[in-house]
């Protein structure tokens, strides 16, 4: 097991790097603005089980296999991109139908929760660049004469503290871009342009996957 030292480091790192305004956070905010209060934190929750599934990943060597196949990064890479670009097209289409229902004063239609925390773990899983950061960001903190299961059990440990302090952000930023969408969204004319705002982010995110404009 890392050292208490060790895993505080990781911590506080990881909650520092979760606070800085980037894709996740991004993603996060669209859906809380775009949809409700209830998917910013259903998203947030599936963005941390998919780092953790990561970090396990990278443990066994799920890094070193992309490296050595850069086939594998670019296939990776665009199913992520056309996996956001459906989700985005997704919330914009539910706003037009969920401004119809409201006309016609029957009840909206809303994903569960458990669907929002599903699809929020394969962004995380299917972003390469969340691969690597793990491969670049954990060795420095790992014990070099740890070898075999006892390095694969320090390296769980340490990966998995970076998706689960980047939780406690990521619910702030659901709960801001929720209040707001609230605040604003009486008028269902806002709403529907609250929701392509947050469909426009979605797809942002996938160019960003390509051209790293964050």
């Amino acid at each position: 097991m890392p050292t208490l030292e060790t895993m505080l480091t990781v911590a506080l790192a990881g909650l520092v790097l979760s606070a800085t305004p980037g894709p996740s956070m991004l993603y996060v905010l669209s859906r809380s603005a775009g949809q409700s209060r209830r998917a910013g934190y259903a998203s947030a929750l599936g963005l941390g089980l998919g780092g953790i599934l990561l970090a396990i990943a990278t443990a066994f060597g799920l890094a070193t296999l992309f490296r050595q196949f850069d086939w594998l990064m670019t296939g990776l890479r665009f199913l992520g991109s056309l996996y956001l670009i459906y989700l985005g097209y997704g919330l914009i289409r539910d706003s037009y139908v969920a401004l119809d229902l409201t006309v016609t004063d029957t009840p909206t239609l809303h994903q569960s929760f458990g669907q929002i925390v599903w699809q929020g773990m394969w962004v995380e899983l299917l972003n390469p660049k969340t691969v690597l950061f793990f491969s670049l960001f954990l060795p420095p903190f790992v014990d070099p004469s740890l070898t075999g299961q006892a390095l694969q059990l320090q390296l769980i440990v340490l990966g998995a503290l970076v998706p689960l302090t980047a939780i406690p952000s990521d619910l702030v930023v659901a709960w801001l871009g929720s209040t707001l969408s609230t605040s604003v969204s009486a008028n269902p004319g806002v709403r529907k342009l609250l929701s392509w705002v947050g469909g426009l982010a979605l797809v942002f995110i996938a160019l960003n996957l390509h051209y790293e404009i964050l």
